[in-house]
C-alpha cells in the first residue's frame, strides 16, 4: 500500500476503533500517537489541522482534502509516521497485517501502480 493510503486507513481505522468503548487503550493510543505526529507536520498550517479533524468525524468528505494536505507537507515521506500508521493497521487489524496487506514496497520507477481496497480503474477506448 502506497504511504498515503496507508496513513489514511490507518487514521480511519484509528478513529472507528477510538469511538468504541470496546476499543483496547494501545489502539487508542497508538491513534492518538499517529495524529499528533501528523499535526506536527501541519503545524504552520491551520486549514490542514481542521481537515484531519473533520476527517475522524467524516471520513468519506475530507479523505480527498485530507490526502492533499498529507502530500503537500511530505508525510509520504516521512518514515516515522509512516511506521506509526503501520503499528497502529496491525494492532487494528492484525489479521490483515499479518497476511502482508500493509506492508507494500516500491523499488525503483512505479508508474500507474493501484493498491487499496477501493481502486477502481475504468478503460474507456474509442
Amino acid at each position: 500500500m502506497e504511504p498515503i493510503s496507508l496513513i489514511i486507513a490507518a487514521l480511519g481505522a484509528g478513529a472507528i476503533a477510538a469511538a468504541k468503548d470496546t476499543a483496547g487503550t494501545a489502539v487508542k493510543d497508538a491513534y492518538q500517537g499517529l495524529k499528533t505526529l501528523i499535526k506536527k507536520k501541519f503545524e504552520s498550517e491551520p486549514k490542514a489541522q481542521m481537515v484531519l479533524e473533520e476527517h475522524e468525524t467524516d471520513p468519506e468528505t475530507y479523505e480527498a482534502p485530507l490526502k492533499k494536505k498529507l502530500a503537500e507537507a511530505g508525510v509520504d515521506q516521512d518514515a516515522e509516521i509512516i511506521k506509526a500508521a503501520q503499528e497502529l493497521l496491525k494492532q487494528e487489524k492484525p489479521e490483515e497485517s499479518a497476511a502482508g496487506k500493509y506492508n507494500t514496497v516500491f523499488q525503483g520507477e512505479v508508474k500507474g501502480i493501484q493498491v487499496g481496497d477501493r481502486n477502481k480503474q475504468e478503460n474507456k477506448f474509442g
